[in-house]
């Protein structure tokens, strides 16, 4: 009987050593844990950029896992280069010249929606009708933003990417031209400063195909200002007939750094560097 008790006694000693033990062991444990982490902490917001390199590290790990996971690489700064809008969010004015530039280019509405309001916010800020604007960049290159021509045009509103290469320097360097929303600011710009020189629209288009010193432009001013006309009063509610006109880097005899130029025609590249 005694060695029973004392049997029972030994295994009930045992089970509470070993119980303390580990609640000695998960309590330093958690301590640790917790000191590591404090010490973590102060570690990087002392230093940025060990916070940054930490982040980067955390972030590359994540996307590893979720390719092994899904398949799929996210990009969590995706929105941020989204150029699409809800037509429907624009203005009643907006909205209607994207919906009709969409049916008559066959391009989506929602990406056309975010270079029509961008259109109309620096046409705008530069006092240039809006749609005037879009309508260079429905001649150009019938908002086809990888649109190139043999001259080295290129994006929706075919700028020159060589001469006007300065111009990106803000956007990230000369690959932005591809970009929809850059290649339409320097665009912009580019169309800015020849109708200043020129002292008019019909004028400043003709210096913009790179015609300045000819007697024919190609029909090229005629082209924008048609759609120009249409456009203005599509916004202004009233139905307009669409027949879809070819990009001006078709028309063998408009110049514009978009197209090809007649074989008296002056380089375009030569006009407008005259504009930097």
């Amino acid at each position: 009987m005694s060695a029973s008790i004392n049997l029972s006694t030994g295994l009930r000693r045992m089970i509470t050593a070993i119980t303390k033990g580990l609640f000695e062991i998960t309590h330093n444990s958690f301590a640790l844990i917790g000191v590591t982490v404090l010490f973590a902490t102060v570690a990087l917001a002392a230093r940025p950029e060990l916070r940054e390199f930490s982040e980067i590290k955390l972030f590359s790990w994540l996307q590893e896992r979720q390719f092994e996971v899904t398949g799929l690489v996210s990009d969590l700064l995706a929105i941020d280069r989204v150029t699409a809008t809800d037509p429907k969010e624009l203005p009643k004015q907006q909205a209607a010249v994207a919906f009709w530039l969409s049916k008559k280019y066959h391009v989506a509405p929602e990406p056309v929606s975010a270079l029509v309001s961008e259109a109309y916010d620096i046409g705008g800020r530069v006092k240039l009708d809006p749609t005037l604007i879009l309508a260079v960049m429905a001649i150009e290159s019938g908002f086809n933003p990888f649109a190139q021509s043999q001259v080295g045009a290129q994006g929706l509103m075919q700028v020159m990417t060589q001469v006007h290469s300065d111009k990106y320097q803000n956007f990230g360097g000369k690959f932005a031209a591809f970009d929809p929303l850059a290649n339409l600011r320097v665009g912009v710009k580019v169309l800015q400063d020849c109708i200043r020189l020129a002292g008019s629209i019909e004028g400043g288009l003709k210096n913009y195909v790179g015609a300045s010193n000819m007697e024919d432009d190609g029909g090229y001013a005629s082209k924008v200002m048609a759609e120009h006309a249409k456009l203005q009063l599509v916004a202004q509610g009233r139905q307009v007939p669409m027949s879809t006109p070819q990009p001006a880097n078709n028309n063998a005899n408009a110049a514009a750094g978009t197209k090809e130029m007649p074989a008296n025609a002056p380089d375009k590249a030569a006009t407008v560097a005259l504009m930097k």
